[in-house]
């Protein structure tokens, strides 16, 4: 089975976004990519029309725990990570009414008595998000006890994921 990031017109440039971290781009010759999601949260966004993705691996759902970071590091955290993704996609020509919003993560991975539950609590400040201001997500793969690499491809807006034990990649969404 042919990979997501592989095209019919050859390699395409694969854009790797690492833990806290984020990217965007208009490139339909790019594949955004960030590995091993476990109780991180992936959050990736895609506009059809102008083929503009954008993809945010957070690590912790909440900034005030260390405004100097966040303001130094948006993408390390959900509250400050989502409206930066946004904003990027935004200065790109992306359109809030046309993005496709997909979410991945959350899981529970070294944490199996569930003590500091950081993958609910991204999940959680993720829907709090979304919920004001009117978003809402297309496709999730959240929670568990997998870890879960995910891939956009911004020429199709293909969503599909790697998971942890599993041998395919599993399309998400195609948009």
């Amino acid at each position: 089975m042919a990979s997501p990031s592989l095209s019919i017109l050859g390699f395409q440039q694969k854009v790797v976004v690492g833990i806290a971290d984020m990217a965007v781009s208009n490139n339909p010759n790019s594949v955004l990519a960030t590995y091993s999601l476990g109780s991180c949260v992936g959050i990736a966004i895609y506009d059809p029309v102008s083929r503009v993705g954008g993809l945010l691996h957070a690590m912790l759902p909440d900034s005030t725990i260390d405004l100097e970071k966040a303001g130094r590091k948006p993408a390390m955290f959900v509250d400050t990570g989502i409206p930066a993704l946004f904003r990027a996609a935004y200065e790109l020509r992306a359109e809030k009414h046309r993005v496709h919003i997909y979410v991945v993560g959350g899981a529970q991975i070294m944490d199996s008595s569930g003590f500091f539950n950081i993958g609910k609590r991204n999940y959680d400040a993720v829907q709090g998000i979304f919920s004001r201001h009117g978003l809402r997500a297309v496709a999730e793969e959240v929670g568990g006890m997998v870890n879960r690499t995910m891939f956009l491809n911004l020429s199709t807006g293909i969503l599909s994921l790697k998971i942890s034990g599993q041998t395919e990649e599993v399309v998400l969404c195609k948009s």
